[in-house]
């Protein structure tokens, strides 16, 4: 009930804001709305603008028709004043003034009229130019509006799609929750009833119990004559408490951290091998010239770590094995802690050992010609950090030791003591991470700056890839370590509830515990066991003597089958041994016949040849083969041939078996330095594979780190190059619609050019005929 009343509210709180969110959406629909209309009433005002510009360019057109007309007459009448005029000079008469005064009244009234049609041109062409910039303007801006409309109603019809879809949604969850609250509340009533019921039945029970209560505690003071409680000599007999949780938690807590350990024992383990290797390295090679007393120590005791950091490994392993589910796991009944605190005091006492042939080493590198001052300062810091390490352990030590006092004592140590034990080692393994974090960054700044060194070999550096790879295995462990330690810290502080009423338990009481409770598991399994249905007695005495045989046969089938077995192992030892000297006799026979074929050739040569000496065979014979175990100058002809065994360890050649000690000690003595030069190499080998996958590992951190870096540069070109050809897309729209508008405008001014030159040349004609007429009357004026 209460997850649906939750997942109800939840759903209610988000119904709430999205209709919050529907009303902020309307809104904005309708701000969006309101912003189109007036919009449109814009545009419908600047149609109005250019239906007013489109009359009064209508109403100029026509005032200019009826000016060219007039014109034209004005035109005509000069034409035929000019025509009567050239009459008039023909006859030879001299107009008249009358005539001169309309010629001149007719002429001013012509300029005036073509000073007025020139600026009725220009006003013209003026108000054309402005209206279609207008035009332009308002096409430009009615195909903005227009698109900022579709935007609008395409973002509006999403909206209200997206929010009529999650209206639906919510109304169905809203059913949905309805139903389930109905069935919820129908759940409740029903609880109700039940919790009455129960309540009842609680005292019924309660009434019962406390009958019985009364009932024996009056049986108790009437029977029992004293309180076991009381007396801790009679409370140690009672039977302690068991928690099979715990016991499985104890378990599990053991089995973490025994993992831990070991991998903090293999990462010690291969700091210490590495240190000694790069002993024999630097500062001075052991292969070239010999190290310094101090430093030959150091390296005797490194090559001690293992019996020390091992037990370590073995004594949590056992205390692992000892914590089962039956058994009872306090502070008081791990006796095996006892070898853990001594295998770890005893390594606490190894890093004491060895910290002051550590400094000195130390010292001797800083003392060498070629190191730096920032070297010196890195070997100063690394001496400080091993000093700390040592420290860090020893304090471990002291907890560890305390922790496993109360396995000796049971009264040595009360709950809140070793709750401050525990509290003290957590915040000791902190620290120990931290100080091995420390140390991994200045050891590995000190190799950075030994790699820039001109006497760094390879294998220095080698060398000091592995270290600083222990080291950061170190790290790690530590780290985990501590982790682990102050997540089970809650865990570890914890009373278990062991032990009987009022008294403390200690390791005598828990076998004894665990001792009965196993006979008491035999006592019920063996009552409750099924006994089997009983045969007759006759029947048995009859089956007796059948029984009888038939056991002795199978017991004497079996004597047959172990000594069958036994004879079959002989014969496979025989077998073994036979093959093996039928190999020699071969090996010998393969010898003898080349024996007797190069005395043979010796014999047919003309040359004495001694059976026993290899020294006259001539230089042309083959050479007879040696002996492993033989020197390089001791060929005897009677030795056997070697024979090569191929492992996966390596070839090694084998000779066979000779009756002298002193070949079968020189053969022991040649596969024992074969297999310890054998093992020399895979050494070797596997510091170089080591060392070449921590290079690797390095390389790939980096590479995958190249990879983020150019992943990120790629997204950021790929944005960049979208917006660029947004850009160009855009430059281009822009460019083909100011290309489109500059040849509309020159197609627009040649057509008005054009239209221009026909109107001028229509006036240049209608002035000419108005001249001639002019002309023509002022001739025939004249003529009258």
């Amino acid at each position: 009930m209460t997850d649906l009343q939750s997942k109800y509210s939840k759903l209610a709180q988000e119904y709430s804001k999205l209709r919050a969110q529907n009303q902020v959406l309307k809104k904005a629909v309708l701000d969006e709305q309101t912003g189109c209309n007036s919009l449109k009433d814009e545009l419908k005002q600047k149609e109005q603008s250019l239906r007013k510009v489109e009359q009064e360019m209508d109403s100029l057109s026509f005032r200019n028709q009826q000016l060219t007309k007039r014109v034209e007459l004005l035109q005509e009448e000069l034409l035929l004043s000019e025509s009567k005029s050239r009459r008039s000079k023909n006859k030879g008469d001299s107009p008249p003034q009358v005539n001169l005064q309309a010629q001149n009244v007719f002429d001013e009234d012509l300029r005036k009229k073509i000073q007025e049609n020139e600026r009725l041109h220009i006003q013209f062409y003026e108000a054309d130019e402005q209206y279609r910039r207008q035009e332009a303007q308002l096409r430009e801006r009615l195909d903005q509006l227009e698109k900022e409309s579709e935007q609008h109603q395409a973002v509006v019809d999403a909206l209200t799609s997206r929010y009529s879809d999650t209206i639906e949604k919510l109304q169905s969850d809203k059913a949905r929750l309805e139903v389930t609250a109905q069935s919820l509340e129908r759940e409740a009533k029903d609880c109700r009833v039940r919790t009455e019921e129960c309540q009842q039945q609680l005292r019924k029970y309660q009434n019962e119990v406390s009958s019985q209560l009364k009932h024996s505690s009056s049986l108790i003071l009437e029977k029992v004559p004293f309180n076991d409680t009381q007396s801790s000599d009679y409370n140690s007999l009672n039977v302690p408490l068991h928690n099979r949780r715990h016991q499985l938690k104890a378990r599990d807590v053991a089995a973490q951290a025994l993992g831990f350990l070991q991998n903090l024992v293999s990462a010690l383990l291969n700091f210490h091998s590495y240190t000694e290797q790069r002993v024999h390295i630097y500062p001075l090679d052991s292969s070239i010239e010999a190290v310094s007393p101090v430093n030959q120590r150091f390296s005797q005791y490194l090559h001690e770590n293992a019996a020390y950091l091992r037990p370590l490994e073995d004594d949590l392993l056992q205390i692992h094995q000892s914590i089962t589910e039956d058994a009872i796991t306090v502070l008081e009944t791990l006796a095996k802690l006892q070898d853990f605190s001594r295998s770890f005091s005893a390594y606490s006492s190894f890093l004491q050992k060895i910290l002051p042939y550590q400094l000195k080493s130390l010292e001797e590198e800083c003392d060498a010609s070629l190191c730096t001052a920032a070297l010196t300062a890195r070997n100063q810091q690394l001496q400080k950090d091993m000093k700390k390490l040592t420290a860090v352990f020893h304090k471990l030590k002291s907890y560890v030791a305390l922790l496993a006092v109360p396995s000796v004592r049971s009264d040595a140590m009360c709950q809140s003591s070793a709750n401050a034990v525990f509290t003290q080692m957590s915040a000791s393994l902190h620290s120990l991470h931290d100080v091995t974090t420390e140390l991994s960054s200045h050891y590995g700044q000190k190799v950075s700056l030994e790699q820039e060194l001109p006497t760094a070999t390879q294998k220095l550096r080698t060398t000091n890839e592995c270290v600083l790879a222990s080291l950061a295995a170190l790290t790690s462990s530590c780290g985990k370590m501590a982790t682990f330690f102050s997540n089970s810290l809650d865990f570890l502080a914890s009373c278990p509830g062991y032990g009987p009423r009022g008294g403390v338990l200690n390791p005598l009481q828990a076998h004894s515990v665990m001792e009965n409770k196993r006979r008491a598991a035999t006592y019920m399994s063996a009552i409750r066991k099924v006994r089997s249905e009983s045969v007759p007695y006759r029947e048995a005495l009859a089956n007796r003597h059948v029984l009888t045989s038939s056991t002795e046969s199978r017991e004497g089938l079996m004597e047959q089958v172990v000594q069958s077995q036994e004879k079959m192992c002989r014969l496979e030892q025989e077998k073994e041994h036979w093959l093996l000297e039928a190999q020699l006799g071969q090996v010998r026979l393969q010898k003898e016949s080349q024996r007797i074929a190069q005395l043979e050739a010796q014999i047919l040569a003309g040359f004495p040849a001694e059976p026993h000496s290899a020294a006259q065979i001539p230089s042309g014979a083959p050479a007879e083969p040696h002996s492993a175990a033989d020197g390089p100058g001791a060929a005897r002809p009677d030795s056997p041939e070697p024979v090569q065994d191929t492992s996966l360890v390596g070839i090694l050649t084998i000779t066979s078996c000779s009756e002298s000690s002193a070949d079968q000690e020189s053969r022991e003595h040649l596969i024992k330095t074969h297999y310890m030069s054998r093992v020399s190499d895979l050494t070797s080998q596997l510091q170089i594979c080591d060392s070449k996958a921590v290079h690797f590992h390095a390389e790939c951190r980096a590479v995958a780190k190249r990879l983020t870096i150019a992943e990120k540069s790629r997204e950021t070109l790929t944005e960049e190059l979208k917006l660029a050809n947004q850009n160009i897309t855009r430059l281009q729209d822009e460019l083909s619609t100011t290309k489109r508008s500059y040849e509309d405008q020159l197609s627009m001014m040649s057509d008005h050019l054009c239209s221009m030159n026909d109107t001028l040349s229509k006036q240049r004609d209608e002035i000419d005929t108005l001249k001639l007429t002019s002309k023509g009357n002022s001739k025939k004026n004249k003529g009258r």
